[in-house]
């Protein structure tokens, strides 16, 4: 351990010389100034004049665009391609072949009154990239939401979907779960549909009146099985490069193993009202005006789907602002371009914001700053099939990332409303800090107090008092879904993930939809772009600071704390499923179920479940204590160089920031989760069957949810472990704090 005497620490900042130059704090506020509405309406509205998915003409035009726009604002800009797998549908079927024929449309109508949806050449029509092929006839099953649970449920049933097409509404989970599940018991295909209860009629009125998906909207989507990696499924872990060794597509872990189509709610109905057998469990039903059965039969459907099994290039726009002390120290920030089809919410919403920060940085520029660190910008195409243009950029500059990235700060939609904050907890008061000097555009209330406020609105007695009394608010850790994938998860870059959004409609309605365009987003988003001028000035001045301060502002206590709480989420886990399994054995021992069996659903008993071990968590929570006591010693040293003079001494500086640099990273690990080594973040990481949602401290999290007791028992050592590194980290960049 370093000495640690707090009189020589305030001596030896009494000598430091006097800073020069601009307070850092002074080029923030003059950069929150420059961002305007009009011009961040101009952006949406040109990005999303045209379809412009992955391989599209206008999404190259778009590149392009952007690119020009940042050289103009004064970035070195360029464009970077690489060559991935998209697939997109030769020939699209599903027909109900009995009792009764019906034939699915498989189309969106064009919208009187919004011209975008007419163009049809340009639009990819309704399908999920990286289906398998597939031509099959079979009974059809509805499995609610096709989850786990679900199956279990039916199980209990007595049904089985094995040889079976299943129907699954969207929601419960990412929709790709849901043909991987169906696989695994056995089903041959997969339809999923959109149930109005969740994002149409049930919910408010339907575009074009209201916000809400009309009955022949249908939402596009990846079902790339993306908990084992995202990005291209050819080149796993290497970028795909035009000369990168691929896989052959029979190899690839990611693409699904059965057939998979999205249908409207229109087309779903005469497949649901054609099913008879059991009624659906009420938590089933939703709110088409049918009775809900579950099947099989005597609905038999027709599914087939066939794909161009293509490579196609990725087009990211990377543009430079070289840093002034610390070129090779960089601040990476990123949203992306590429669409499923017009798509202003989802992404361009995002975009524009990007752009108009670059925009208020190339200002700042011709005012005379230029930031101490690299600031690099960058527009990912190929998000939409499965993160593919940050994954491979990622993993084509790996090493380079892994030695000079300070954070990557992310946004994808953005409208009305309320803060949503994801990320690494070491940037958690970077964050808090960042947004108490933004202002909300619609109630003049600091955008931190309103995200205060509103997650004491939605809080539990216990959340609102911690809410009202704990300093700065606490981020949501990361699972998956958008490009900070491939940066936290498997590099170990401290990464945010940012946007305003939950007053108002939301975009569910119109979510990967062709009615997701300007119209929409002008009369039921973010409709005066107050908030996209907002998020600008919200990430953009986060960037100013990670881009300026002379020490990294990475603090680890907001860590250690979130690794103790999931910590005791973890220990609660198994308590739980010790309890609840004790439970069940005892009411199965003394009839309990059947006693209260309903006899117009009878379902058979659960079965007895193995009461789980007794985990040993000691080593675990000597490592958190480790942990917790180099946070607070860092942190406390670190609030001590607050307002003091300017470090001249580069080299020690360098030194510094190299070794914070070097936390996150401590707490990946090389052989990655168990089962999918490219995750290799430790605390954070998306569930294998939840796809986006995040499972915290998963190694420990999933043995145990999947009652792998061997693999928990050795997962709280490999936790340990890093944390272990991870404390040995923060003393590192301790002792380098305390050399100046």
């Amino acid at each position: 351990m370093f000495p640690r005497s707090p009189v020589l620490f305030a001596l030896a900042l009494a000598l430091l010389p006097a800073p020069a130059g601009p307070r850092e704090d002074a080029w923030d506020a003059r950069f929150r100034a420059v961002p305007r509405t009009d011009s961040v309406r101009s952006y949406l509205r040109h990005l999303s004049a045209r379809p412009h998915h992955l391989g599209s003409a206008y999404g190259l035009a778009n590149a392009r665009w952007m690119r020009d726009r940042f050289a103009a604002w004064g970035w070195d800009a360029q464009i970077e391609r690489f060559e991935v797998l998209f697939p997109t549908p030769r020939e699209r079927v599903v027909e109900l072949v009995a009792p009764r024929p019906f034939r699915a449309r498989l189309a969106e109508p064009v919208m009187a009154g919004d011209a975008t949806t007419a163009q049809r050449a340009e639009q990819l029509p309704g399908y999920h990239a990286y289906s398998a092929d597939g031509d099959v006839t079979a009974p059809l099953v509805y499995v609610n939401y096709g989850v786990p649970a679900d199956y279990e449920r039916l199980e209990r049933m007595g049904i089985s979907v094995k040889g079976a097409i299943v129907i699954a509404r969207y929601g419960g989970s990412w929709r790709g779960i849901k043909p991987k599940v169906a696989a695994e018991h056995g089903a041959v295909g997969t339809i999923i549909y959109s149930d109005p209860k969740d994002d149409g009629y049930f919910v408010g009125d339907v575009y074009p009146t209201g916000p809400m998906r009309p009955r022949d909207g249908v939402q596009r989507g990846s079902v790339a099985d993306m908990p084992y990696h995202p990005g291209d499924p050819l080149t796993p872990g290497v970028g795909a490069t035009r000369d990168a060794r691929r896989l052959d597509r029979k190899d690839a872990k990611t693409i699904t193993r059965i057939p998979v189509l999205p249908v409207s709610y229109a087309d779903a109905r005469p497949l649901l009202e054609s099913l008879a057998g059991r009624v659906a469990p009420e938590e089933w039903r939703g709110a088409l005006p049918i009775t809900y059965h579950v099947g099989p039969g005597p609905a038999r459907v027709h599914l087939k789907v066939l794909f161009d099994w293509k490579l196609q290039t990725i087009h990211n726009v990377v543009a430079r602002i070289p840093g002034r002390e610390a070129p090779d120290e960089w601040v990476v920030r990123g949203n992306h371009h590429d669409a499923w089809v017009n798509g202003a919410v989802d992404p361009i919403s995002g975009m524009a914001a990007v752009l108009e920060e670059a925009r208020a940085l190339g200002e700042l520029l011709k005012q005379g700053w230029r930031p101490r660190r690299t600031i690099v910008y960058a527009g990912w195409d190929g998000e939409e099939p499965g993160r593919l243009g940050s994954t491979e950029w990622a993993e084509t500059h790996a090493d380079e990332l892994r030695a000079k990235a300070v954070a990557y700060l992310n946004t994808d939609s953005n409208q009305r409303g309320f803060l949503s904050a994801g990320g690494s907890h070491s940037l958690e008061r970077l964050l808090n800090d960042v947004a108490r000097e933004i202002t909300d555009p619609e109630t003049g209330l600091t955008v931190w107090k309103r995200w205060q406020l509103n997650e004491i609105a939605r809080g539990t007695t216990e959340a609102r008092k911690e809410l009202r009394e704990r300093a700065d608010l606490r981020l949501d850790p990361l699972g998956s879904g958008s490009d900070y994938t491939p940066f936290l998860q498997h590099l170990g870059i401290a990464s945010l993930n940012l946007g305003f959004g939950g007053e108002g409609f939301g975009s569910s309605g119109v979510y990967h939809s062709i009615y997701d365009d300007y119209r929409w987003f002008t009369r039921f988003g973010d409709t005066t772009f107050t908030y996209g001028q907002a998020l600008a000035q919200l990430v953009g001045s986060a960037v100013i600071r990670l881009a300026d301060a002379e020490v990294i502002p990475y603090q680890f206590r907001p860590m250690h704390d979130a690794a103790s709480k999931y910590a005791g989420e973890v220990r609660k886990l198994l308590a739980d499923r010790r309890e609840a399994a004790a439970e069940r054995n005892r009411q199965l021992d003394e009839g309990v179920f059947a006693a209260t069996r309903d006899p117009w659903q009878p379902e058979a008993d659960p079965a007895r479940e193995e009461v789980p071990p007794a985990l040993d968590f000691a080593l675990l929570d000597s490592a958190l204590a480790r942990f917790g006591a180099s946070a607070v010693h860092y942190d406390t040293l670190a609030a001590r160089m607050r307002d003091r003079p300017a470090v001249r001494d580069a080299a020690a500086l360098r030194e510094l920031n190299a070794k914070l640099m070097a936390t996150e990273r401590a707490l990946t690990r090389a052989e990655g989760l168990p089962g999918r080594p490219w995750y290799r973040h430790q605390i954070y990481a998306p569930g294998f069957y939840t796809g986006y949602g995040v499972k915290t401290l998963p190694g420990v999290r999933e043995a145990i949810e999947e009652r792998r007791w061997e693999e928990a028992r050795q997962q709280i050592a490999v936790l340990a472990g890093v944390l272990g590194d991870a404390a040995r980290a923060i003393d590192d960049a301790g002792a380098a704090l305390e050399r100046l």
